[in-house]
């Protein structure tokens, strides 16, 4: 059995979703999900599906490590979480840490990038053209190994709440398939 800790900060439904289609799998398992947002209603999500919650702060992510691995967590999975994960994190899970981007990188990633400033972004750049991007996590902003690309078109007159509702519906259709396939071929 591989253990999953899914870290996010806002509401869960990428991490909802994870949850309920590893429900389905008898050889993996979301065993915990860690948040840095006392507010986020990721936590309420996590209750109703019967998977501990783990609160933190900034201040006490590097000191994680020694709980992941007492957990027996063998990946991470990040779902619209918002913090850098620390160096010593990003050494020991190095090929382990995934993280789901709403933008095709390169482009649109980086500091700051995140929810809305990307979509905002991506319409007032005129771009004909969105979608995710699934990767692996570094040192660095969303400059890891890219996993898998969707795409969706931009049609003239989007706004970027229209284009946060295509890109929620490839992270729904997309982001659990992805990461059992990753974790499958390891």
């Amino acid at each position: 059995m591989k253990h999953i800790a899914i870290f996010a900060s806002g509401s869960g439904t990428n991490a909802e979703n994870l949850v309920r289609h590893f429900n389905e799998s008898g050889d993996i398992k979301v065993s915990v999900i860690f948040c840095n947002n006392p507010k986020a209603y990721v936590i309420h999500r996590a209750e109703q599906l019967n998977v501990p919650c783990r609160l933190f702060t900034k201040n006490q992510f590097s000191d994680l490590e020694e709980m992941l691995v007492s957990l027996n967590i063998d990946y991470i999975i990040l779902a619209g979480f918002l913090l850098k994960v620390p160096e010593n994190i990003i050494s020991a899970y190095r090929g382990r840490i995934i993280n789901i981007h709403p933008a095709l990188l390169p482009k649109y990633g980086g500091r700051g990038m995140y929810g809305m400033n990307v979509h905002n972004a991506v319409i007032e750049a005129g771009e004909k053209e969105s979608g995710i991007t699934i990767h692996l996590i570094d040192e660095h902003y969303d400059r890891g190994v890219t996993l898998f690309q969707a795409k969706c078109t931009i049609e003239a007159g989007d706004t970027p709440e229209m284009l946060a509702a295509k890109i929620h519906i490839l992270e729904q259709a997309n982001f659990p398939q992805v990461v059992e396939n990753y974790i499958k071929r390891q």
